[in-house]
């Protein structure tokens, strides 16, 4: 058996979402920041996202996290974040599978009833807090970096739709937020390809019509998903979401980068204060609780620090190989399952 390469995967999904980690086989990128090294995986080695996502190896439905060693020191471990057209400063899904897949394959040790520990994101350092029992991670909450409100009450033009009110907010990317209720949604499966086909066309023209750059990172600008939100039910009350990842899919779990972003621009309309709670609901039911820690003023704007609680579970482990006669080194898409568009950033 011949293999140009032996990459070792754990499988993992979160409250829904796939987000599998890879754990041998793949050497970190350069960087003398974990932005930096995120960009040079994205630049110089993207064919090892093409080789996992795409098929025949992956799926649209999959999302792949690399560990690498941290830059900062009081890190256990660092995180680039691949996603099927994009690669994110931060994920709240992913970072639960990454935390989940640590403390259980030992690679960070596990202290029972509680394990605390850091992981270094490009979108910065995020604080972990893993309740575990009897050897498993029964849950995980972490801390978010800062997330913002960028436009409230936006007017977006969409072709065949007219005009669309929307919010965009940073949770960890950028979202365009709009009413799903309004436009006729109850956020059902049995909606999930409906909702896939408006949100792309909705994020397509968002990002032709609403420049967001992050202040902090410039090379983070414009709205990478669209979250069709209920009317919030108010804190401590479940209410359901769902975020269509690019090329076109819903979610499976609520997003946890989403329920930061949507928390952000509930704080910012006076209908979340600090403490308050939003449990979001995914298409298939599934729960992310979002707490608001803390509120600041931060360069001419308000921003939250998020807290985000949810579960994830190992579906396996993985040897991925690549032998050299294969036509498809770096695997394929096609418009069936990958939608209008499956390229990066578009």
């Amino acid at each position: 058996m011949r293999s140009r390469i032996n990459i070792s995967v754990v499988g993992c999904h979160a409250e829904g979402e796939i987000g599998d980690v890879i754990i041998g086989g793949v050497l970190p990128p350069e960087g003398d920041t974990m932005m930096e090294r995120m960009i040079a995986m994205e630049r110089d080695h993207d064919h090892i996202r093409q080789l996992l996502i795409c098929e025949p190896r992956g799926s649209v439905a999959r999302h792949v996290n690399l560990i690498v060693p941290p830059i900062s020191p009081d890190c256990a471990a660092g995180a680039i974040i691949m996603e099927p057209t994009e690669y994110v400063p931060m994920s709240g899904s992913n970072t639960i599978c990454v935390a989940t897949v640590l403390l259980e394959t030992g690679m960070v040790p596990m202290q029972e009833p509680e394990t605390r520990f850091r992981l270094d994101m490009p979108g910065g350092v995020i604080e972990v807090s893993a309740r575990c029992e009897d050897g498993k991670c029964k849950s995980v909450t972490f801390r978010n970096a800062p997330a913002f409100a960028s436009v409230l009450d936006g007017a977006l033009e969409v072709e065949g739709h007219g005009t669309i009110p929307l919010d965009i907010a940073y949770g960890g990317m950028f979202f365009a937020i709009v009413d799903a209720k309004a436009l006729g949604f109850a956020i059902e499966p049995d909606e999930a390809r409906d909702l896939a086909l408006l949100g792309e066309k909705i994020r397509k023209a968002a990002r032709e019509q609403f420049e967001v750059v992050h202040p902090d990172f410039p090379n983070v600008r414009g709205v990478s998903i669209v979250q069709f939100a209920m009317p919030f039910e108010g804190s401590g009350q479940v209410t359901r979401n769902t975020c269509i990842v690019s090329p076109g899919r819903s979610d499976r779990s609520p997003t946890g980068t989403g329920t930061s972003a949507r928390m952000a621009v509930l704080h910012a309309r006076g209908q979340m204060k600090v403490g308050d709670e939003l449990i979001h609901a995914s298409i298939i039911g599934s729960r992310f609780v979002g707490r608001i820690l803390d509120a600041q003023e931060r360069g001419g704007r308000t921003t939250i620090i998020p807290q985000i609680t949810g579960r994830a579970w190992i579906t396996g482990q993985h040897s991925y190989l690549l032998d050299p006669e294969d036509p498809w080194q770096t695997g394929y898409m096609l418009s069936d399952t990958w939608g209008v568009t499956p390229t990066l950033r578009q």
